[in-house]
């Protein structure tokens, strides 16, 4: 039995009539009664009881009938379902987010995706810095990743997003956040609230190259990895931070963003993904955010 056998048998039982079925099949009816009756001798039950004038389901044929339905309807939803995969419209993927880009891009990019691709499982990392999703990218833990370029692992396709600057988040109480802009040289006396050092955050290595250009190390008193911890951190009064521009997405009470002058660092954000991945579905969220995202 075949496929095509049951689509002429529900053809047939649903005209009641064999020509207006062979007509429905855009087949000839000779061909479609040999078929149905090959059908029944397979079977070995009688379907349909035909006679000049009509065509009629027997009791096995109407019970016979709901279930060739129902195999063909889950054969074509499964053929439905394939496409779409192939289509990179369904599917499950994890997004890795560094920490600056949770509180701005993720959630812009998350409504687009779960407008423009509903089928799409989305499990969502946030707060990873860089090395880490690099890390995850390489053992199939991430499929994606937002993070803070430069990346030297083999392997990985990394594009750039775009490029911000760095601001300065003080105490709302602090001197200076009265100021429009804040000089970088003015807050050469601050205890610094940073990135993780050793060369695991890109941005923590751009803030101490930034605060040496203007001629000061900065006196960190204080490391961590989360950004909304170090936003919180400042509020509480416990120093000042540098931080992606995106991060005044970030509304922590106490804590208030201003740009800075003097220095023209900048941070850039790029998307991630394994060189040889295949999946359709990597593919149209890359391309989705390289036209999101400016």
């Amino acid at each position: 039995m075949e496929l095509r056998h049951l689509r002429y048998f529900v053809a047939v039982a649903e005209e009641c009539h064999f020509g207006r079925a062979a007509d429905r099949l855009h087949i000839a009816q000779p061909p479609l009664s040999q078929q149905i009756r090959q059908l029944e001798a397979e079977l070995g039950v009688r379907l349909l009881t035909r006679t000049t004038r009509k065509v009629e389901l027997t009791p096995a044929g109407e019970r016979y009938l709901e279930r060739a339905r129902a195999v063909l309807a889950t054969v074509d939803a499964a053929g439905e379902e394939a496409a779409r995969i192939a289509a990179g419209e369904i599917g499950r993927l994890a997004i890795g987010f560094t920490g600056s880009a949770t509180y701005e891009l993720l959630p812009t990019l998350v409504r687009v995706l779960r407008d423009d691709f509903p089928g799409l499982d989305l499990d969502l990392k946030c707060e990873m810095l860089t090395r880490e999703q690099v890390s995850a990218l390489l053992d199939h833990t991430l499929d994606l990743g937002f993070l803070r370029p430069p990346v030297h692992a083999l392997g990985l396709d990394v594009r750039v997003l775009r490029r911000e600057p760095l601001i300065a988040v003080l105490p709302e109480r602090h001197p200076l956040s009265t100021l429009d802009t804040v000089r970088l040289a003015d807050l050469r006396d601050e205890p610094f609230i940073c990135y993780p050092s050793h060369h695991r955050s890109v941005v923590h290595d751009a803030v101490l190259d930034a605060c040496q250009r203007a001629g000061f190390d900065p006196a960190v008193v204080q490391e961590v990895a989360e950004t909304s911890t170090l936003v919180s951190f400042v509020a509480a009064g416990m120093g000042v931070a540098l931080v992606p521009a995106s991060v005044s997405h970030l509304r922590i009470t106490g804590a208030v963003f201003r740009p800075l002058t003097g220095t023209d660092a900048e941070v850039s954000l790029a998307v991630a993904t394994r060189v040889d991945d295949p999946s359709p579905q990597v593919a149209r969220v890359r391309e989705r955010a390289l036209h999101l995202v400016h």
